[in-house]
């Protein structure tokens, strides 16, 4: 069985120095290909230079590029033209994470909508798929993705946590959804338990989001308390017993998936489709 993290926070400080053994571990668990997130444009840089470090084959490590939506007060009229320099790179393989936060508000709103908008006209100029973030923003996001969802190849709203209303908005417009270790907290998780089965094959995907969200039904748990790309099995055997699938078969469709969505090769023993 293998598995795709489509979303990993390799960059942040407390990886430094732990990159390799970290993927060693990854790997081991039968995590066979991993996309880091970049959340800035320092962050960007960052992740790409790790896919190239760690992979120089570039078979296994991918990244994305853009400005999240934390950061959109550092967004400028020359951050377009520093990303799009970034998505040219052939290992960064989606525009983002970009979106809406409206939890925190630590960029000003009208600064979140502008600097999201200038990435998903980024995203629809080059033909990437978009990797989203949004909080307490659903209808908004909505709303603004309306304007560019059918020049978009894809789109996929990482760790979803919304509700029903927001996951069936995401579904009619044709989006992705990202579940993460969320799903295992028994203290703000447990709504998205019935909720899961209303996704279809074919727009799921896993990513651990580490080291954040480590799920709390994990047992042992590391003394550190630091989640990793390791534990994504985890968050599958949790989906898997909500959707009422096997772990196997939840494994090669959401594999598939991101496969497809980021435009990743195939390795020798990855599944090869989601049947």
């Amino acid at each position: 069985m293998q598995l795709i993290d489509i979303g990993v926070n390799l960059t942040h400080p407390s990886f430094e120095q732990k990159h390799e053994a970290v993927l060693a571990r990854a790997y081991a668990a039968g995590i066979c290909q991993l996309v880091l997130t970049g959340t800035s444009l320092p962050g960007s840089e960052q992740a790409l230079a790790l896919c190239t470090r760690l992979d120089p084959g570039g078979e296994r490590l991918f990244s994305t590029a853009g400005v999240h939506p934390h950061d959109a007060s550092q967004w400028t009229s020359q951050s377009a033209q520093h990303l799009r320099a970034l998505l040219e790179v052939s290992s960064v393989r989606a525009v983002g994470e970009c979106g809406l936060d409206f939890n925190r508000d630590f960029s000003p709103r009208p600064q979140q909508e502008k600097a999201l908008e200038e990435q998903l006209a980024l995203a629809a100029d080059l033909q990437l798929p978009v990797f989203l973030h949004e909080r307490d923003a659903d209808q908004r996001l909505l709303a603004i993705l309306r304007d560019y969802r059918d020049h978009l190849p894809a789109a996929v709203v990482h760790c979803f946590t919304g509700d029903r209303r927001a996951l069936f908005g995401y579904l009619d417009l044709d989006l992705h959804i990202g579940l993460t270790g969320w799903i295992c907290d028994e203290r703000r998780g447990t709504h998205l338990q019935p909720l899961v089965r209303e996704i279809p094959a074919g727009r799921l995907m896993l990513e651990s989001d580490a080291p954040f969200l480590l799920p709390r039904t994990l047992r042992p748990k590391p003394k550190d308390g630091r989640n990793e790309p390791a534990f994504l099995p985890e968050v599958l055997r949790e989906v898997a017993l909500h959707r009422q699938e096997s772990e196997s078969s939840l494994a090669n469709h959401t594999s598939a998936c991101a496969r497809a969505f980021f435009g990743l090769p195939v390795l020798p023993d990855a599944p090869l489709d989601d049947h």
